[in-house]
Parts: structure tokens; C-alpha cells; sequence
């Protein structure tokens, strides 16, 4: 994002606005004396690209801009309440109206208090413990490779009501008979499901990602021996599973423990404290025969 113009920082957001254009998306922060602070986002605009050829816009594209905006409204939202927390200690509320949908939508925005999650010790984190060779321990419930289909998305249902968000969404994933994904604070845990040889679809793979910065309500967290994968910087975690006895394979930006299953991914922008923003747990190769 690249700012331009600067708003009264001691004045509150009044409202947002979010657009597409053709080359590029943009948001707009208005505070309450109209003074305005444009922000740009990296990335393709609302104009359809065939790559110089004359192909029309396929029916498929609204959809794809539909989504676009709302992610973009997401991270807006996400990044508002967090300038709003350290300027003003209170958090800010965006309430969107469409106005030329899906391309722009205005946003009115209030304050309340501070989510008592941005305090230490006052709400207790999701833990979710990995177990390689079997799966991960849940709050209430457990994902076992041994797991059906039909359980696993039961249970990720459960997860979605217990954090009060949205349900799980589906998606398609190369490789994958199917994958979902549902919100857990400002973290992502998705669950993917393959077929067995003997025609039965069970839990696959165990994914989870965690943004740098404040992690939301509740505080998601992955485990591994007592480690806290994506919480302690990415050098101690390694460090700290070395000297556990773990065999370590770096390749590129992500750490394998072959032996274990387990991969962690590091951030595509390095931060301040260069933590791993992704984990991923699958049967180690061992007993991936076992699961067929």
C-alpha cells in the first residue's frame, strides 16, 4: 500500500471508501473534518486482460472483482481498527454499503472498545497441538488422519460457531479432493481431504495462517512439542525443534521436518520479527502408505 496525502493523525475516521479502477484498487480514509489520506493497492484493476487478445469478459470475472473486494474491504477493516487501537485505544467499526457493487463500496465507521484480546492474559488463545503421524488436538474436538470427510467438516463448522465467524468456505485445490477454510481471529485453519485406495475420503492435510501483528479474537495458535510454531520468531522455533531432535530441510522459504510431516512457511515480506506465517501438517512419508 502507498499512502498519499496525510489525514489529521488526532482526528478519527469518519468514513472509507474502497474503488476499483481499471489499472489498480485504491481506498480512501475521510476523517471528520473531510480531510482525506489515499491509499493504493499493489495488484491488477477492474479492466479484464486477455493478454492483447479480443477475448469479451468472461461471466466469471464479476465474481472474481466480487471477491477482490471483498478481500480488500477485509484488510481495510483489519488495518483501520489497528490505527484506530494505537491512536485512540478503541477499536473501529466499518459498517459497508455497496455503491456501485462490485467495484465500490462506502463504509461508515465507528468506534467501541477495545478488544479485550489486545490485552495479555485476558482471553485465552485457540491452541490447536500437532500430533505427527495422527493429526492436531482442537479446544473441543480432535482431526485425525483417520478422520472422514464428513467428520472433518463437522468439526470445522464447530470451530467457525465456537469463534463466531463465518462458515467454512470451500475452495478448489489442485491435488485435493476437497479443501475448506474458516477464520480463527485473523488466523486461517484449512483442512484437506484426499481419496483413499480403498475409495474413501479422509482428512489429508492441516493447514493453518497467521498475519504478522495483533492475531485477533481468539489468538490462534500451533503447537508442536511445546513450541509455538507461528508465535516466537522464526530462528528460536527453529533453534528450539533442532535441539528437540527434529531433522531440519530448509528449501527456499519453508522448513521441512520430512520425519514429521510438517512444514513451516515463512513470510513472502520478512518483518521486524521474522515469524513463520504458515504451518502444514500432512502423514509423514513413512505412513502415507498406511493411509491408502
Amino acid at each position: 500500500m502507498r499512502n498519499e496525502g496525510v489525514a489529521g493523525r488526532d482526528r478519527v475516521p469518519a468514513r472509507v471508501v474502497v474503488r476499483g479502477e481499471p489499472d489498480g484498487w485504491h481506498c480512501v480514509v475521510v476523517d471528520g473534518t473531510g480531510a482525506e489520506q489515499r491509499s493504493d493497492f499493489a495488484g491488477a484493476g477492474t479492466r479484464w486482460s486477455a493478454g492483447g487478445r479480443g477475448d469479451p469478459e468472461p461471466a466469471w470475472w464479476r465474481r472474481r472483482l466480487a471477491e477482490t473486494a471483498e478481500g480488500l474491504r477485509e484488510a481495510v477493516a483489519e488495518r483501520l481498527t489497528d490505527a484506530t487501537f494505537r491512536e485512540f485505544g478503541a477499536e473501529s467499526v466499518i459498517t459497508w454499503f455497496a455503491i456501485e457493487d462490485p467495484v465500490e463500496w462506502e463504509g461508515i465507521v465507528t468506534l467501541r472498545e477495545a478488544d479485550p484480546a489486545r490485552f495479555p492474559g485476558r482471553v485465552p488463545p485457540f491452541v490447536i497441538t500437532l500430533e505427527p503421524g495422527r493429526g492436531a488436538l482442537l479446544p473441543d474436538a480432535n482431526l485425525l488422519f483417520s478422520t472422514r470427510a464428513a467428520d472433518a467438516w463437522t468439526t470445522l463448522d464447530a470451530v467457525a460457531e465456537r469463534c463466531g465467524t463465518r462458515p467454512p468456505k470451500a475452495s478448489f485445490l489442485c491435488g485435493w479432493a476437497d479443501h475448506r477454510s474458516v477464520r480463527v481471529g485473523r488466523g486461517t485453519l484449512a483442512l484437506s481431504t484426499g481419496r483413499g485406495e480403498d475409495g474413501v475420503e479422509r482428512l489429508a492435510e492441516i493447514f493453518g495462517t497467521r498475519a504478522p501483528g495483533w492475531s485477533g479474537n481468539p489468538e490462534m495458535r500451533f503447537r508442536l512439542d511445546g513450541v509455538d510454531l507461528l508465535d516466537e520468531p522464526a530462528r528460536d522455533v527453529v533453534t528450539l525443534l533442532e535441539e528437540l531432535g527434529h531433522e531440519i530441510v530448509r528449501r527456499g522459504r519453508t522448513v521441512r521436518l520430512a520425519a514429521s510431516g510438517l512444514t513451516l512457511y515463512e513470510p513472502d515480506r520478512p518483518g521486524p520479527a521474522d515469524r513463520f506465517t504458515g504451518v502444514a501438517l500432512r502423514l509423514p512419508d513413512a505412513l502415507a502408505p498406511l493411509w491408502a
